[in-house]
């Protein structure tokens, strides 16, 4: 789950790989307390979702879509399409529609995970579905 969020947001597999394991030395270093698998799992993906912004920024990173990456994760042309257009969309909106359509989180979840108010987690929802949306258009009227 933890490869697949950072999959979403770096865009490229050895960066996603990257930010697991640092995600992991993370836990290994902090040895938080947790009050439930629930809430170790948010963790996880708190620190997975800051450890790829903190790859994103840092000097050596630049901004790439490796869409060979994602050939080899979607398994139809419709899979392919939808992952690249959910690639291209801003980290805000890439988080919660990942978090909400592929790893099934409800809305509520997603708002304790990522410190939203749920209100910002369904405006971020909508958002990310219009543009995604839009984005999906835009390869069609492109593809003609």
């Amino acid at each position: 789950m933890l490869y697949r969020l950072c999959m979403v947001l770096l865009c490229n597999r050895e960066d996603a790989e990257d930010a697991v394991q640092e995600t992991f030395c993370s836990y290994l270093r902090a040895k938080p307390v947790f009050e439930s698998g629930e809430h170790e799992k948010a963790w996880l993906i708190r620190v997975a979702t800051n450890k790829s912004r903190d790859l994103r920024r840092s000097l050596f990173w630049r901004r790439r879509a490796d869409l060979e990456e994602a050939e080899k994760v979607a398994q139809t042309p419709e899979e392919r399409d939808l992952l690249e257009g959910l690639l291209r969309l801003p980290d805000k909106y890439k988080i919660v529609l990942h978090l909400h359509y592929i790893e099934g989180y409800k809305i509520k979840e997603i708002a304790q995970m990522t410190k939203m108010s749920e209100n910002n987690v369904k405006v971020h929802l909508f958002r990310g579905r219009k543009l995604l949306k839009l984005e999906l258009e835009e390869e069609k009227e492109g593809a003609r």
